[in-house]
């Protein structure tokens, strides 16, 4: 008999990366806090969907789990990207998102091939 947190992998998996993306997305919750006129409800929406579809992929079966946390991630990366230079993001932080979403999405890929 398998022991608990193997067979739990999967859901531990898309309960950790749901964490990871609703941590990304507050990052830009700092941003829009310290922003002012329109852009601020704009930084606002974008920092709360990462949370939002972090937690549609907690209630969901998941196949389509690992498809909305995969593309959160790269979504929010694409994102991150565009908008660097004009919010004053450090050096640094796009490299490591990339980094890091390379690695998340690498490892939700391997997950979603497991389970077809």
């Amino acid at each position: 008999m398998p022991l608990p947190y193997v067979t739990d992998a999967l859901s531990v998996l898309i309960a950790y990366a749901a964490v990871i993306l609703s941590f990304m997305g507050a990052i830009h919750w700092g941003v829009a806090m310290s922003a002012t006129g329109k852009k601020r409800s704009q930084y606002l929406v974008i920092s709360v969907v990462p949370a939002l579809a972090a937690w549609m992929a907690l209630i969901i079966s998941a196949i389509p789990a690992l498809a909305i946390l995969l593309l959160g991630f790269i979504a929010l990366y694409l994102y991150d990207r565009a908008v660097a230079e004009s919010l004053g993001l450090p050096a640094w932080y796009v490299p490591m998102r990339g980094t890091l979403t390379l690695i998340v999405t690498l490892c939700l890929a391997a997950a979603s091939f497991s389970v077809i």
